[in-house]
């Protein structure tokens, strides 16, 4: 059959499979202006595209990540099969699935992002399954409560970006020097499991001396602060932070607590987090999380982090408008006064607002996660602010 039609065995397989798929998707996907420019493209193009249609489906409930690249050799394998069949018409000789192609195709198609983030397409389901049962086994061996389990996470903070980049981008080609979608640091941030204890967060910029730090002490700054040249928390920068930082506040933590100064440190497998921790400290033991977990199982990452970021964008919105009240100073203008000295007490801020029941919001510690009511404050004022 594939001789007959002049096509490989694996195009007419996949149609057979996906006849239903096809035929549904020309009868409820098809908008009208996509039916006019597809008769403008020919009937191959048409094919090849509802092909391509059906072909990205499947890969997306096989959560496979797809780049541009692999894209475009499937879309010029599918239109050199399906030129073969209809060789006898006047279609172009050529296709090389361009950057434009793809461009006008998502609009056409109304595709909203094809990109699957590499984390959770290559999250280890098994691992993440197993792993609460073995860290459960590690805290009834010790006999760890609440507030001796602690979690580190860091992440990446565009600290003058706001939700909507659309109004900053057009304005930024027009300021030299006006960096606010790209200016970027990296903050740590490390509480416990009964959510009463947040740690001073640490910073990372890729400068040590600011300008809107010249005449600032970085000893008196509510955050540890330090700089490397991509914003990156390193090996050596962890580790500095775990001696003089983290063992000193969560023994004065457990002091005033009246617990045992017996640490269970979880860590995912960050580049920066050093892998020969076992032995730092007497009194830490430190647990990693399985590779390629994090997004399923990190404990900051079920909804703490979200949370913050809300809060420090909710606190800059505030800001904005309090200043355009009183003085008029447009928005424009406030990006503009906005500096990272702003923005240092602003995390703060942010990271203090993280309640108790937002820290307590586990997957792995569930025998230590009490009633969550949700987080009514953070998502009211969410909306107010966009309302804004």
């Amino acid at each position: 059959m594939s001789l007959v039609l002049n096509m490989s065995r694996s195009t007419i397989s996949m149609i057979l499979k996906n006849e239903d798929k096809i035929v549904e998707h020309v009868k409820s996907a098809g908008p009208m202006m996509l039916t006019i420019i597809l008769k403008k493209c020919g009937k191959v193009m048409e094919e090849m595209e509802k092909l391509f249609s059906v072909w990205m489906q499947d890969q997306h409930q096989c959560q496979v990540p797809l780049s541009l690249m692999l894209i475009q050799e499937k879309d010029k394998s599918l239109y050199e099969d399906l030129k073969k069949k209809h060789s006898k018409g006047s279609e172009a000789t050529s296709f090389n699935a361009s950057h434009g192609w793809f461009h006008q195709f998502k609009a056409r198609a109304n595709l909203h992002n094809v990109k699957v983030s590499g984390e959770a397409a290559s999250a280890d389901m098994v691992a993440a399954r197993e792993f609460p049962e073995t860290l459960q086994e590690v805290i009834n061996e010790s006999a760890y409560l609440p507030e001796q389990v602690f979690n580190v996470d860091e992440t990446g903070l565009y600290w003058k970006r706001m939700p909507d980049q659309n109004y900053v981008s057009k304005k930024k080609k027009l300021m030299p020097g006006y960096k606010a979608a790209k200016d970027r640091l990296t903050a740590l941030f490390d509480g416990n499991a009964s959510g009463d204890m947040n740690l001073k967060s640490l910073l990372v910029y890729h400068s040590e001396n600011p300008r809107a730090l010249k005449n600032v002490a970085k000893g008196s700054l509510s955050v540890v602060w330090k700089s490397n040249p991509k914003a990156w928390v390193t090996q050596a920068i962890f580790q500095d932070w775990f001696f003089h930082h983290f063992i000193l506040e969560a023994e004065k933590y457990c002091l005033q607590k009246d617990v045992p100064f017996n640490i269970l440190l979880l860590l995912d497998n960050a580049l920066g987090h050093p892998s020969f921790m076992d032995d730092f400290h007497p009194n830490v033991k430190v647990v990693h999380l399985p590779l390629n977990t994090m997004s399923l199982i990190q404990p900051m990452d079920q909804g703490v982090i979200a949370t913050l970021n809300k809060y420090y964008l909710c606190h800059v919105f505030r800001q904005a408008v309090e200043v355009s009240n009183e003085t008029g100073t447009t928005l424009q203008q406030f990006w503009k006064d906005y500096n990272i000295y702003k923005a240092i007490k602003n995390i703060d801020f942010a990271w203090r607002e993280a309640t108790a029941i937002t820290m307590n919001v586990k997957k792995l510690c569930l025998q230590f996660v009490h009633e969550f009511r949700g987080f009514e404050k953070v998502d009211e004022e969410s909306k107010m602010s966009s309302a804004t």
